[in-house]
């Protein structure tokens, strides 16, 4: 019985591909090969053959939106931004006629086939349970998982869209600003730094596997060292975060910190988080608070884009940052 109501979603969704709407001529690849030929894609939920390039894209993670567009392909639909309505600010005007296919972790089926793509882009860690739906729309690609270094999964999709040469040349643009805001930073990267994220009533330290964390690392960041002891092997986040009490926030301090808050329209509760902690003695009598170098940035930028654009983005400001010192 169970699989025959699968069979007749599957059956609902072929039915809504084959009749849906969808905006003309919403979707480039800006690729410069056209060619007709099929190629195969290994991924996370086995090998998909894709016929010809391309052109009508779906993609449904944040990340995959920041390659998407990174490559200089717009996609007919998209998840929403974790922040934004619906869009984060610094894609929102790339994203005009884009349309929300739901958020990463609740996807929307009926609006997704009715899009007509020719490829879908996803994750296993957030829709492994309905690739299958996926797949019987379009041509369906999954990364592995979703962590701080995203290029591995850029180069997944930059081999979904045939694009490998131009997605080789966007890492490769990366590196060279990586490089040279490394130079330009000089011995301010031996200094100890600790990056803050509040939520609405949770509070994080992020560590060395979170998006920025593998940016600091990769610019030669040391992390303050009384945090090492907070990340044990049964730390449920690993070594991307953990959540702490009041009572830990000594161990935030470093030669700089940085904080961010997760606030989703404006959650009231999430903000208030921040002025507690952010008001509490113990946070100010941190040495950081003390002398100066605490630094509130974007939530979007520094943690939940986490992909390309969000990237390079936060190397300038870091750059900024420490050359204002």
């Amino acid at each position: 019985m169970k699989r025959f109501f699968v069979m007749i979603s599957i059956f609902s969704l072929f039915l809504l591909a084959a009749c849906g709407q969808t905006k003309e001529d919403t979707a480039t690849t800006g690729n410069e090969n056209k060619e007709d030929t099929s190629y195969t894609v290994e991924h996370a939920m086995g090998t998909t053959t894709i016929e010809k390039t391309p052109e009508k894209v779906v993609i449904l993670t944040n990340e995959g939106t920041e390659a998407l567009l990174a490559l200089e392909v717009t996609p007919v639909g998209a998840v929403q931004s974790w922040l934004g309505d619906p869009w984060y600010d610094h894609i929102k005007e790339d994203m005009t006629d884009v349309e929300v296919v739901g958020v990463e972790h609740e996807v929307n089926l009926e609006k997704i086939a009715a899009l007509k793509p020719d490829l879908i882009i996803g994750n296993k860690l957030r829709q492994e349970a309905v690739y299958e739906q996926l797949s019987a729309i379009a041509p369906t690609v999954f990364s592995d998982t979703l962590r701080g270094d995203w290029k591995d999964n850029f180069t997944l999709y930059s081999k979904a869209l045939n694009l490998e040469e131009k997605g080789k040349e966007v890492l490769s643009q990366f590196d060279a600003h990586l490089d040279e805001v490394k130079q330009n930073l000089g011995d301010k990267v031996d200094q100890e730094i600790s990056v803050v994220r509040f939520m609405a009533g949770q509070s994080r330290i992020y560590y060395t596997d979170s998006f920025s964390g593998v940016i600091f690392d990769q610019l030669g960041f040391k992390r303050a060292s009384q945090q090492t002891e907070l990340f044990t092997a049964d730390n449920k986040l690993g070594n991307l975060a953990i959540e702490v009490g009041k009572e830990v926030i000594p161990k935030m301090d470093a030669d700089v910190l940085f904080y961010f808050t997760y606030a989703p329209q404006g959650d009231q509760a999430a903000l208030d988080t921040a002025t507690e902690w952010t008001n509490d003695p113990l946070w100010k009598n941190l040495n950081a608070v003390k002398s100066g170098n605490v630094h509130e940035v974007s939530d979007a930028v520094w943690n939940t884009a986490g992909g390309v654009l969000a990237a390079n983005i936060m190397l300038d400001e870091i750059e900024d940052i420490f050359n204002k010192k």
